[in-house]
């Protein structure tokens, strides 16, 4: 079955500031498809450029680049042109989903929940910003995954500090209301009216801090699947997840950040377009919950590659 797939690239380190985590990810995805009889073989966007990647014969690819040029819709655009099915979502549900910003807006507009926020920059008022949102609030590029340059800010005289480590990826910078509660995550396979959920992952991270390190570098973080929530909250949480993954156009697999407030509240906090596939991530750990193993996730992942931009055909004048 898997001999279909033809030869299969699979696209991982790239150049963003997630190069580290993509490496592992594309490693893990590439011993899996090996393991299941597909043809892959690696290919370092960070390294390696277009001219090689189509000399390169793929017949499709699984991307397994994370951040910038990986995620945000640049490499989906160069695959279109090129006209190589890739895995996940397309150039504009990817672009998107990468501006946590704009994602914001769009799922307001689907009235879904997600927390109040600011766009600031370099000539916004800083000492303004608690006063609107309230403290602590979260400060973070819009741009960026796996909690680079995020900041929880308590205090006033710390605001100042945490734009400048955000604006180092980002201008604009999203400053965020803090919502107190639990943290989970829902992984999100298909595309349209197809798309489910698997089950509700919990995270219980170290003092409440989950951070690059504790994502992925340390065995201290806890994940509970399926999460121990209150009857019919998980539901609602799945429901969201579906909705605000098709408010967006993704397709093939995603994966969207949650709070729950004391209140059983669910908050979207990011969509994640390409989430990661290492030993620590979460949607392959979503997917052993409904008896998947890592293996069957990379091939079904796969076998979902596409182009997504179909241009009209061509008619002689």
């Amino acid at each position: 079955m898997t001999q279909k797939f033809g030869k299969v690239g699979v696209l991982y380190g790239g150049r963003s500031a997630e190069r580290e985590v993509s490496l592992m990810s594309g490693a893990g995805v590439h011993e899996a498809l090996r393991s299941a009889g597909v043809d892959a073989h690696l290919f370092d966007t960070g390294l390696q450029g277009l001219a090689e990647l189509q000399a390169a014969g793929f017949e499709r690819v699984f991307i397994a680049l994370h951040g910038r040029y990986g995620e945000d819709g640049a490499i989906q655009g160069a695959l279109e042109l090129l006209n190589i099915p890739y895995t996940g979502s397309g150039v504009a549900a990817s672009a998107v989903a990468m501006d946590k910003i704009m994602t914001k807006r769009i799922w307001l507009q689907h009235g879904l929940p997600t927390p109040a926020f600011e766009e600031i920059d370099a000539a916004t008022d800083l000492r303004q910003v608690p006063d609107r949102l309230g403290l602590p609030l979260i400060l973070k590029p819009p741009h960026e995954g796996s909690t680079v340059g995020i900041t929880k800010v308590a205090g006033y005289s710390d605001i100042k500090q945490a734009y400048a480590s955000a604006s180092h990826f980002d201008e604009v910078v999203l400053a965020e209301q803090f919502v107190r509660g639990r943290e989970l995550t829902v992984a999100v396979l298909g595309s349209g009216r197809g798309a489910r959920a698997l089950p509700v992952i919990e995270i219980v991270a170290p003092d409440g801090n989950y951070d690059y390190q504790n994502k992925y570098f340390t065995n201290d973080t806890q994940y509970f699947c399926p999460a121990d929530l209150p009857e019919g909250v998980a539901a609602e949480v799945e429901r969201i997840a579906v909705l605000a993954y098709r408010a967006l156009g993704c397709a093939g697999w995603g994966r969207a950040d949650f709070i729950l407030d004391a209140q059983h509240q669910p908050w979207l906090l990011e969509m994640n377009t390409s989430p990661g596939m290492t030993s620590h991530s979460l949607v392959p750990m979503a997917a052993r919950a409904v008896g998947m193993s890592y293996a069957e996730l990379c091939v079904a992942i796969l076998a979902e590659a596409s182009c997504k931009l179909h241009a009209p055909a061509r008619t002689d004048e």
